[in-house]
């Protein structure tokens, strides 16, 4: 028999500020190209001298990740999982700059060995002590999803009690206008959100957001998570098909989801198929959150943390709303549909506990 899979603590920084009950009661939505993450003060969890020579990236995921355990009341996790598309970019384009600059002699190693893509998850569990099961997913846009379903497996088998699990990313300056060059990114001179959006590309972000998951139900509970579905190649025509497969997986029909949290980002060439998934489920009310985040691979992390608020509270933030409708009664299951241009598409199911 299955275990349960809880979601007792979140913790987040964001370019909304770090977690907190009021943050989609307060959120103003983006619309700028770029949009850096309000970062709090480190002192309490990291050194100063060993904060100087972290990325934004290992302190966002170091204070993320407190912050959850602290919420679900846990001191160590049984294991550590993230997903990151890019990983601590800042340091590897500093590390490359250096080979250049240098002309590849007297090369200092600490930007390179901070500049893995694990090196979030292996700080964390440094300054926890935390010796179990370690791993990091990168998978572009399903990254978060790709460790979330690891956390799942093992925890519905048994295998842990205590998981920790999250997303990351930073922006980096030279990425970011690579990004800009071939239009991925907004020009900056823009000035656009998702719903006016207009021009090629995405108001890019970065950001933090860890979830503390357990076996049993506790007083931080925000929801139960049920299920995730990963698929890397679906086209429009096959997504009722998807879809069906993975309602009938978990015995729902397409009423039996009060709303739905999707992915809209202002770009036309993902957005369309957002629109064709909201159609499947014309009674589910439909939300949205990348306008309060930007996009960047992790953010889905941050979806899923939107998700599990309004589960949480039984209540719907006027700025989570893509339209003016309702679900038709109490909030108990949300379906989160995230894909990026047509591949790497990602069901997670949670509902009310």
């Amino acid at each position: 028999m299955k275990n349960n899979v809880f979601i007792n603590g979140i913790g987040a920084v964001t370019a909304q500020g770090i977690w907190r009950t009021e943050l989609f009661e307060e959120a103003s939505e983006l619309n700028e190209a770029v949009n850096h993450a309000q970062q709090p003060s480190y002192k309490e969890f990291i050194a100063p001298a060993m904060s100087r020579r972290m990325s934004r990236g290992i302190k966002m995921g170091i204070y993320a990740a407190q912050q959850a355990l602290d919420e679900a009341e846990v001191t160590v996790p049984d294991a550590i999982i993230t997903g990151t598309g890019l990983g601590c970019s800042e340091d590897s384009e500093k590390f490359l700059r250096n080979i250049l600059d240098n002309q590849e002699e007297f090369l200092t190693p600490t930007s390179f060995i901070q500049s893995t893509h694990n090196t979030v998850a292996a700080q964390i569990a440094l300054r926890l002590q935390c010796k179990g099961y370690n791993f990091t997913y990168v998978n572009r846009s399903i990254s978060f999803e790709s460790a979330l379903l690891d956390a799942l497996l093992q925890l519905q088998q048994g295998e842990e009690e205590h998981i920790l699990v999250g997303g990351v990313d930073e922006v980096s300056d030279h990425t970011f206008r690579l990004l800009q060059l071939i239009e991925e990114v907004k020009a900056s001179d823009t000035n656009e959100t998702v719903k006016t959006s207009v021009t090629p590309g995405v108001n890019y972000g970065e950001g933090a957001t860890f979830f503390s998951l357990g076996v049993q139900k506790t007083r931080s509970s925000y929801a139960e998570l049920v299920d995730i579905h990963i698929q890397h190649r679906v086209d429009r025509a096959e997504l009722p098909d998807f879809v069906a497969q993975f309602l009938e997986r978990n015995t729902l029909a397409a009423a039996d989801v009060d709303a739905l949290l999707l992915g809209y980002n202002g770009d036309s060439a993902s957005d369309s198929y957002y629109v064709a998934f909201e159609a499947l489920f014309p009674q589910a009310a439909s939300l949205y959150y990348k306008h309060l985040s930007g996009q960047y691979d992790a953010c889905s992390a941050f979806g899923l943390a939107a998700a599990a608020s309004v589960l949480q509270q039984r209540h719907i933030p006027s700025r989570l709303k893509w339209k003016d409708n309702t679900a038709p009664g109490p909030l108990k299951t949300v379906l989160l549909y995230n894909q990026l241009k047509g591949k790497d598409h990602a069901l997670t199911l949670i509902r009310a506990c």
